[in-house]
């Protein structure tokens, strides 16, 4: 089961990678290195999730680093 999901979700990154491409070849190439990274790195996270769901998501991350932030300026 895991394997199919990974494959449905390896195959959406590639038909996104695939259609927006041919729009980014004319860009800068510091454009087109950081689309990749992104799209790694939202693959990566999302296959992550597929193992470990219980991972706490990114809006915990920003929580736990700037709530000793807020309070402090408060």
């Amino acid at each position: 089961m895991k394997a199919g999901e990974i494959i449905g979700i390896t195959l959406l990154v590639v038909v996104i990678f695939l259609w927006d491409w041919p729009k980014l070849s004319r860009q800068p190439a510091t454009l087109r290195t950081a689309f990749i990274a992104v799209t790694v790195l939202g693959w990566v996270l999302a296959v992550l999730l597929v193992f470990f769901p219980e991972l706490p998501g990114p809006t915990q991350l920003v929580d736990t680093i700037f709530k000793p932030l807020g309070k402090t300026l408060e």
